[in-house]
């Protein structure tokens, strides 16, 4: 399987800041006509997700006072389970947002500083890797590292099957990046790999001297009481999982069993709607980071819209403006965004319609792509026009 498809820069948004009231809890049952303005933008846009081929979407939406969530589609192609707002999803690359907050409580516990050079402190990198110079904990979290890919060694060919099915520890996934050009000159500039979040798991269970999972438990997971996520590998015997599906050679394949990413800290993060909100609002609302570490955060490491570990988004109705955050692979996007306060937080989960694999069918990301640019468009549209309200 070649190289995942992602949203590989942040789109541009226009952001409706139209006005609207309202409050309370509601449910999938619930009339769009009764919704507020922005809520019933959302609702509408999952729907034609829906109606477009979409297997499944799952949305939530927190403001002070009130949240709101829905399901539409079904988890299960085979068992025809309608989707529930609290099923559990592999969100992909919105793992590394998790992934940054311990690489930066690693900063706040003077373990390392964010400009320090990790070549000698991570097991195997300068050895396996061999970096054109001094790599720094702020190039890895922004993405201007130019470290190579390890997924094209790791999941090559258009038969992703195999791929899937094989499990990959974070060394491993070092190791495959081996062999791959590292120009100086692609340092300091921005593009986007997952493994730079593989090396910063490395750097972090290096530092704290235990397996990434269980700090990534310790210091997030747990103190927020996000029941329904974590890094393990998922039971497919569950009811409450939203399936994804690629399709091979005319085929449907069952592509919900996350062996292959299980433990990662760039793509393993199994959640809910309802959890990443909740740490969305732990974030911004100043509980997991100090406020230097998270200003730095922020503000990114270069001119490009990814910051250290999340979008940077256009200003809306806060002064520092909003943050998105995009985790995806072929067959599930989930698109988070959030106010700079961490009080307007709005989430959606997308199970894709059964399309081909990137290299069996690369016009087929186009579509994934533009369904993409669509929640990340909606759900600032959403938590703009609630946070200018109130």
């Amino acid at each position: 399987m070649a190289r995942r498809s992602r949203m590989a820069a942040a789109l541009p948004l226009a952001l409706m800041l139209a006005a609207c009231q309202y409050s309370g809890s509601t449910s999938s049952s619930t009339p769009s006509a009764s919704l507020s303005p922005a809520i019933a933008s959302l609702d509408e846009q999952a729907k034609l997700f829906i109606g477009s081929g979409a297997v499944s979407a799952v949305a939530q939406v927190r403001w002070p006072g009130g949240q709101w969530s829905s399901a539409y589609g079904v988890r299960d192609l085979d068992t025809k389970d309608p989707a529930q707002p609290g099923d559990m999803v592999s969100v992909g690359s919105l793992t590394e947002t998790f992934t940054a907050v311990t690489v930066l409580k690693l900063v706040d516990d003077h373990l390392i500083g964010l400009d320090d050079p990790v070549n000698g402190v991570i097991p195997g990198f300068e050895a396996e890797l061999h970096p054109p110079g001094p790599i720094t904990v702020r190039e890895l979290l922004g993405q201007t590292s130019g470290i190579p890919s390890y997924i094209p060694a790791s999941m090559g060919g258009v038969d992703f099957r195999p791929a899937l099915a094989q499990p990959l520890t974070l060394e491993q996934a070092l190791k495959d990046a081996a062999g791959q050009p590292w120009p100086a000159s692609a340092v300091g500039n921005y593009q986007w790999d997952e493994t730079n979040y593989i090396a910063l798991g490395l750097l972090v269970q290096t530092l704290r001297k235990k397996p990434f999972p269980d700090v990534l438990n310790e210091e997030v997971i747990a103190p927020l009481g996000l029941a329904h996520t974590s890094t393990s590998r998922l039971d497919l015997t569950q009811k409450d999982i939203l399936h994804g599906y690629l399709t091979l050679h005319g085929q449907r394949i069952d592509t919900t069993d996350n062996t292959h990413l299980a433990g990662s800290s760039a793509e393993g993060l199994i959640s809910t709607v309802g959890d990443v909100n909740a740490f969305l609002a732990a974030l911004f609302g100043g509980r997991l980071l100090s406020p230097a570490s998270l200003a730095q955060m922020e503000k990114g490491a270069s001119p490009a819209p990814y910051a250290l570990g999340i979008w940077k988004g256009p200003q809306g109705c806060t002064s520092s403006g909003s943050f998105h955050i995009a985790g995806n692979e072929e067959y599930t996007f989930t698109v988070a965004v959030a106010s700079s306060d961490g009080k307007y937080t709005a989430t959606m989960v997308l199970a894709l319609p059964p399309l081909p694999g990137t290299p069996e069918d690369p016009s087929a990301d186009q579509q994934r792509q533009s369904m993409g640019e669509q929640m990340q468009s909606t759900l600032s549209e959403t938590v703009n026009s609630l946070c200018s309200a109130h």
